[in-house]
């Protein structure tokens, strides 16, 4: 069935990220997995693409758009090339809804015209050791200082994507302690410049999967903070992250199914060039029933992510339905690219082979933005239960 969600300037985009994809990522991208992470001036080519700039306002550089759809497109473009772009995705898909919505016009005139050519990359830090999925268990702290100037910054942050390439990261911190009768008051936001004193970052991340994406862990030791880099209003963070999360969720339900879509495609590629007892993989009964179970799998995934992109754009997208798009999808993803990777043998074990990486690169998508056991308990109490 053709796809109604994406109109002429969408496609437009995706040809053009096509290309580039398969001239300026393809040829190096094992170079990038060797590495661990993307060159620092990719993001530069990015930004002169006008990738990083498409949501952001034409008065700081950028397009103008409302829509998160390219990003969609973006993420089913590297999705079909198997490769990923790094911190990218978090610094345009993640970070900017923040900047837009929280940030003031002088944070904005700061801030948004590096965002948008990638001289300025951002990160977020929300994750702490030992806290996992509970947010409202953080222990970093951001203190007033005594002569009120400034937020002194204590703590420590894991998992960031991007940490390591980072020049502003926004930072979860508390300034001021959970109650007992509400554990997420007290928690705000902080655009916080890397370069600042007693930042540090710690060990980059040595991931089962994501190879070329930088993940860091950061630390803070009486971090001085600017209170013009306070993003939004002093204890509203916790708000702030609830009415974001759902675009986090929505973006990783769109990159599980379009890494689904691209195992099939990998996996139907494979089946007809590799022989076995004399015939193609693709001859096999078997083999046509796999993936014809595979494509309606990944059709009714195509449909909730379609759904969710046009309720997200007409910003009727709630926290329920993206965790359910999220479980929904990451769930479908996680069994469609096992069974496409079965189809390959031995070689869908090897990592010269775009399954493999495939299947390691999926794993985190039921755990990170929330494992799918915090989607489900999301969706029990929009079912009052």
């Amino acid at each position: 069935m053709r796809r109604t969600v994406f109109n002429e300037d969408h496609e437009a985009f995706r040809e053009t990220i096509r290309a580039f994809i398969e001239a300026e990522v393809v040829p190096v991208y094992d170079e990038w997995l060797a590495a661990g992470q993307v060159p620092r001036d990719f993001y530069h080519k990015l930004g002169e693409l006008g990738v990083f700039g498409i949501e952001v306002p034409e008065e700081y550089g950028g397009a103008g758009e409302e829509s998160f759809k390219f990003q969609a497109v973006l993420s089913e473009e590297c999705a079909r090339a198997g490769v990923t772009f790094g911190g990218s995705s978090v610094h345009a898909g993640l970070c900017l809804p923040y900047v837009m919505a929280y940030a003031t016009d002088e944070q904005k005139k700061r801030w948004l015209p590096g965002f948008a050519s990638g001289e300025t990359m951002f990160a977020i830090a929300m994750t702490e050791p030992g806290t996992g999925s509970d947010l409202a268990g953080m222990k970093t702290t951001a203190k007033l200082s005594a002569d009120g100037t400034h937020y002194v910054l204590n703590g420590a942050k894991t998992f960031i994507t991007g940490g390591v390439h980072a020049d502003r990261v926004i930072v979860c911190a508390r300034t001021a302690p959970a109650t007992p009768e509400d554990r997420r008051a007290g928690i705000s936001l902080f655009v916080v410049d890397t370069a600042s004193e007693g930042y540090a970052i710690g060990r980059k991340l040595d991931k089962l999967g994501l190879k070329a994406s930088d993940t860091a862990e950061l630390s803070f030791s009486d971090v001085k903070v600017p209170l013009e880099d306070l993003l939004g209003e002093e204890g509203k963070g916790f708000s702030y992250l609830g009415q974001n999360l759902p675009q986090e969720r929505l973006a990783i339900a769109v990159s599980a199914y379009a890494q689904a879509a691209a195992a099939i495609r990998f996996a139907q590629e494979y089946v007809q060039e590799r022989t076995v007892f004399g015939q193609t993989v693709a001859s096999f009964q078997n083999t046509k029933f796999e993936l014809a179970a595979c494509k309606a799998e990944v059709d009714a995934a195509q449909a909730v992510v379609d759904r969710a992109l046009e309720a997200h754009d007409l910003r009727e997208l709630t926290a329920a339905d993206a965790a359910s798009a999220k479980l929904f999808c990451t769930e479908v993803a996680a069994r469609v690219i096992d069974r496409c990777l079965q189809l390959h043998g031995g070689y869908g074990y090897m990592n010269e082979y775009p399954i493999a990486r495939l299947y390691a690169d999926n794993r985190v998508n039921r755990i990170y933005g929330g494992t799918s056991e915090v989607m489900k308990s999301i969706i029990a109490k929009s079912m009052g239960l």
